[in-house]
């Protein structure tokens, strides 16, 4: 699945409400302090900055967004055999590692 037809069938399936949240991604909200509706509207406005077309169960991606000037990524799998967005994880993405929060910077070494 082309990442815009991905990233356009996970959109309109949290729009709808069509969603499963792992327990790890729950546990990650809260870390966080992040609640699903922050997420959800990352996802609703993000952009698919990696594409994991081969994972299993069902194809993913890492989505960037951004909810009150914070940064944010999800990775969410798709099943459309379901049609549901299936949420896997949430985090604060670390200046660290990321440029731009986009792009995965080089390790080192």
């Amino acid at each position: 699945m082309q990442k815009s037809i991905l990233l356009s069938a996970i959109k309109k399936a949290v729009k709808e409400g069509r969603v499963r949240i792992t327990d790890h991604a729950d546990e990650e909200m809260a870390k966080d302090k992040r609640t699903y509706n922050e997420v959800k509207e990352t996802i609703s406005k993000g952009v698919v900055i990696e594409s994991y077309a081969d994972d299993k169960p069902f194809p993913s991606c890492l989505v960037y967004g951004r909810h009150e000037g914070k940064h944010i990524h999800a990775v969410c799998a798709y099943s459309e055999e379901d049609k549901i967005m299936v949420l896997i994880t949430v985090y604060i993405p670390d200046a660290d590692k990321w440029i731009n929060y986009k792009k995965r910077k080089k390790v080192k070494g």
